[in-house]
């Protein structure tokens, strides 16, 4: 069974929620619990919304639809309650009590579907991670019979947790150790990151809401056999593969977790080590299920997502917007999206795409193209024979698109290196022509 708790807002407060993009219906929010849930294969046998006036600290919900709920557990014979909220330890073992089956609220369902997800070493230590971490203050619901032995002397003692210290400590000393395997995870992933911009090549990145489409537009970019599905969370472990652009232009497509709105704060912090790949890449591409009622509520989440990784949506020039799943809307809508997207700012380009279809693909690739056209150099210059070490260094810091041997012995190369190392290539080869980057046909 689903529940959702959800507070019931003021006028003032859904005109504050829409002007910040948000603001789902309670519907809406129900549908993705429901979604949640059937993403690990459990049998919703029933789901419904409960609205508040206010929050009741004992079980979150008011008493009579504590009753109200517990009567339906019965009836429908649920042996599992999820709560679409955050319960701390007491709500959650109060409810269990009264409802006679087990609660799960919403941080603990996530945790639940990123633990059947993980496949690497990488997710499966972030996961237990962020688990033991959740479960830490949680360990008293599974032992309240220890409550009858004593301690202290005589009868004046209080109830005796040994048992349960024990554990903590067991957790602890456990996330201790995941603690030190992460770190070696995080060298692991500088020293690839470290390694690639040797080559260099630039690096591009899928991010965006959960079950976006993300991985079926990774598939379409690399031709590759990622695993997709429409569930959410369909695939967690980041992949990278090498695509080739139109252009010539080789760059590294990462495909990340999806984003979620109120993604627990644990899992954030657990998934540092992948997501700093979101943090050090060249162009960051936000698909957008375009078709979705909440797609602004859903872009405003996956924002506040990358702000919490250092990352502003409004000032940072490497995000582009790709509206997806646009074979689901009616003609007149997609004219309408399309004219929107034309409108929009340089510096805020969004292009309208259909990962199934592959309708829009080239518009993207002219896209990251422009991008990086306009934070690359392109230089043609020529190295003396006898500069062995010269010419390896281009090839560990510059993106060498072209090569021939010209008279007396010399080596043409045709060069792109970002706009930084742009003055190291004129000091260290006096570079004779800059060619600047060709213009690139229209999105």
């Amino acid at each position: 069974m689903v529940v959702g708790p959800y507070v019931r807002q003021t006028p003032s407060d859904r005109t504050a929620a829409r002007s910040a993009g948000a603001g789902r219906s309670p519907e809406a929010r129900l549908e993705e619990a429901v979604g949640l849930a059937l993403a690990i294969d459990l049998d919703v046998v029933h789901a419904g919304v409960v609205m508040l006036s206010a929050i009741t600290p004992a079980t979150f919900i008011g008493k009579g639809k504590v009753e109200e709920i517990a009567g339906i557990v019965r009836a429908s014979e649920a042996a599992l309650v999820i709560v679409d909220c955050t319960l701390s330890p007491v709500q959650q073992r109060n409810l269990e009590k009264a409802w006679g089956a087990k609660v799960l609220d919403r941080t603990g369902l996530i945790l639940e579907i990123f633990g059947r997800r993980a496949r690497t070493r990488e997710g499966t230590l972030q996961v237990e991670h962020a688990h033991l971490t959740y479960q830490k203050g949680r360990l008293v619901r599974s032992w309240t019979h220890l409550e009858r032995q004593r301690g202290g002397f005589g009868f004046l003692g209080g109830p005796g947790e040994t048992q349960i210290e024990a554990d903590r400590r067991m957790i602890e000393e456990r996330l201790a150790r995941i603690e030190r395997d992460l770190e070696a995870v995080k060298r692991t992933r500088a020293l690839h990151r470290k390694s690639r911009k040797r080559v260099p090549y630039p690096v591009v990145a899928l991010v965006g809401y959960t079950n976006a489409g993300k991985s079926t537009l990774f598939n379409r970019l690399t031709n590759s056999q990622v695993f997709e599905a429409d569930l959410l969370f369909a695939t967690l472990d980041p992949t990278l593969r090498a695509v080739k652009l139109p252009g010539g232009a080789t760059v590294i497509l990462s495909d990340t977790v999806g984003f979620i709105s109120e993604l627990p704060t644990t899992l954030i912090a657990a998934f540092r080590a992948t997501l700093e790949e979101v943090i050090e890449a060249d162009i960051i591409l936000h698909v957008r299920d375009i078709s979705h009622p909440d797609t602004e509520a859903q872009a405003d989440d996956v924002e506040k997502v990358l702000g919490e990784l250092g990352i502003d949506t409004e000032t940072d020039g490497r995000i582009i917007e790709l509206w997806n799943k646009i074979d689901r809307l009616p003609a007149e809508d997609r004219a309408q999206l399309e004219n929107l997207a034309a409108r929009r700012p340089a510096q805020k380009p969004a292009v309208p795409v259909s990962a199934l279809t592959g309708e829009g693909l080239e518009a993207v690739n002219t896209a990251v193209e422009r991008r990086l056209a306009d934070s690359r150099a392109t230089f043609e210059l020529t190295v003396a024979p006898e500069n062995g070490e010269g010419l390896s260094w281009l090839y560990r810091n510059a993106e060498v698109l072209d090569r021939a041997e010209g008279d007396g012995g010399v080596t043409v190369l045709r060069v792109r290196v970002d706009r930084s190392k742009a003055g190291l290539i004129e000091k260290r080869f006096d570079a004779r022509r800059r060619v600047e980057p060709p213009t690139l046909r229209s999105a």
